[in-house]
């Protein structure tokens, strides 16, 4: 039986892999979706509020001439030459 689970799993993961990145980030964001519990609304809340008031400081810095967020290009590829030192 877990031998069988095993390859299915095997399966899915390829098959997940060959989809864009579009359609991959789709994918994790429902399998996460579909293990968390029910939605809390307090938190909900207090992560929008915390959203608002990051792009609020993020829009004030950029109006201000400071030096804006790094891009995901970069923070990535910083990380993956980070994992590969190890």
């Amino acid at each position: 039986m877990l031998a069988v689970m095993a390859s299915s799993f095997h399966t899915v993961a390829i098959e997940a892999l060959n989809l864009g990145e579009a359609d991959r980030l789709r994918l994790a964001a429902e399998l996460i979706d579909s293990v968390e519990g029910p939605a809390d609304p307090a938190w909900e809340r207090a992560w929008s509020a915390e959203l608002d008031r990051r792009a609020a400081a993020a829009d004030a810095r950029e109006l201000s001439g400071e030096r804006r967020g790094i891009a995901w290009s970069d923070v990535r590829s910083g990380v993956l030459k980070r994992l590969a030192e190890r």
